[in-house]
């Protein structure tokens, strides 16, 4: 369930925007794949936090688990994905342990110090 927010068809934009944003960078052939001197765990974790906080802001607390279920299988298939086709990218479990370890924070994150942080930002939006 979602919060009642002013500005809904901007927020579920945005969030279409970050959710390809995050396939269309998990199918990449990997010959298209740019260098980054991160570790890839790291970018798994930091990405699905990222998701699980935004998609957490914009949902009531008692919907946290379903978003953390949806971002689960959303890391999943991608990596299913990247396993069956033919993208020269390999599917990896630690990538999968890595997505849940971001979700796990980042949802806490939307239920302590971040928590309705999307109506905080319509408040600020609307003052401005």
């Amino acid at each position: 369930m979602l919060r009642p927010l002013a500005h809904r068809p901007a927020w579920l934009a945005a969030s279409a925007l970050l959710v390809l944003g995050v396939v269309v960078g998990s199918l990449l052939p990997g010959s298209e794949v740019p260098a980054v001197s991160v570790s890839d765990k790291l970018q798994h974790f930091a990405a699905y936090a990222l998701l699980a906080l935004w998609f957490g802001g914009l949902s009531h607390r008692q919907a946290h688990g379903w978003v953390a279920l949806a971002l689960l299988l959303l890391g999943a298939l991608m990596e299913v994905l990247q396993g069956v086709l033919p993208l020269h990218r390999t599917a990896d479990l630690r990538d999968l342990l890595a997505n849940a370890l971001g979700i796990a924070f980042g949802i806490v994150l939307a239920r302590t110090i971040a928590e309705a942080w999307t109506e905080k930002v319509e408040a600020w939006v609307g003052g401005a």
